[in-house]
């Protein structure tokens, strides 16, 4: 009989089970590429090196301290009570009324921001400080080293972070439904609540999940493999060490 009703409720629901998923992948997306870029700032503004005194000093001493208790805050609360103040409480203490999928993007958007900031710190930390030195000896200054050395080999490295991120953030989206937005868990809770058949309702969405989560796990995958070059290449580079 389950497998009936299966059949039964994605044949009169695909549609809605689709649009839920569209704007899952969507939020998911656009966020976890707006958190990467929020986290690399962060992570540049953090390992940023200046003499311990004067006006430089102390401007970047403030800003760190103010990306610091951003970082700390969205880490440090559930997303859904983020999603909460921001769509509610934006409204409320500065009459900003807000998309509910714009708000959606701004919440996880800002959540992941806060966990690649660490992430790519120690990505930065990670390279070997002779490459700053090398770099910094034939008058490189400290943005030139970032963009055309460090970060390249960040971005390589902290790949798979930034994938589990993604992953995170496409299960995590279904806690946006406390604000109206009409992702996959909204859209199954609004169907099972029709036909009453919430154990197959439910089992179709948790069968979404997992096509888009381990797709975005393959892709991700694959792209890392890539950048790696040839197994050939990495053979020869083994022989000449």
């Amino acid at each position: 009989m389950s497998l009936e009703w299966i059949i039964s409720i994605v044949e009169n629901n695909w549609q809605m089970f689709l649009r839920g998923a569209y704007f899952t992948l969507l939020i998911s997306i656009i966020s976890t590429i707006i958190g990467a870029l929020i986290g690399f700032f962060i992570g540049i503004m953090h390992t940023i090196k200046v003499r311990k005194k004067g006006v430089k000093f102390y401007s970047l001493k403030f800003i760190n301290f103010i990306l610091t208790c951003y970082v700390e805050f969205f880490r440090g609360t559930p997303m859904i009570v983020q999603a909460m103040v921001v769509f509610y409480g934006l409204d409320i203490a500065f009459g900003i009324d807000m998309h509910f999928i714009t708000a959606g993007i701004l919440v996880v958007s800002l959540n992941t921001g806060a966990y690649m900031a660490e992430i790519v710190r120690g990505g930065i930390v990670s390279i070997d400080q002779g490459q700053y030195e090398a770099a910094s000896a034939i008058g490189m200054n400290h943005v030139q080293i970032m963009l055309h050395v460090v970060l390249p080999q960040v971005a390589r490295n902290i790949l798979p972070a930034t994938g589990n991120q993604l992953i995170m953030n496409i299960k995590d989206t279904a806690v946006l439904n406390v604000i109206g937005v009409t992702e996959l868990f909204f859209q199954t809770k609004s169907i099972a609540g029709n036909n009453f058949r919430y154990f197959e309702s439910f089992f179709i969405a948790c069968v979404l999940y997992f096509i888009m989560t381990f797709t975005a796990s393959r892709i991700l995958l694959y792209i890392e493999k890539r950048l790696d070059g040839p197994d050939a290449y990495q053979k020869k580079q083994k022989e000449a060490v």
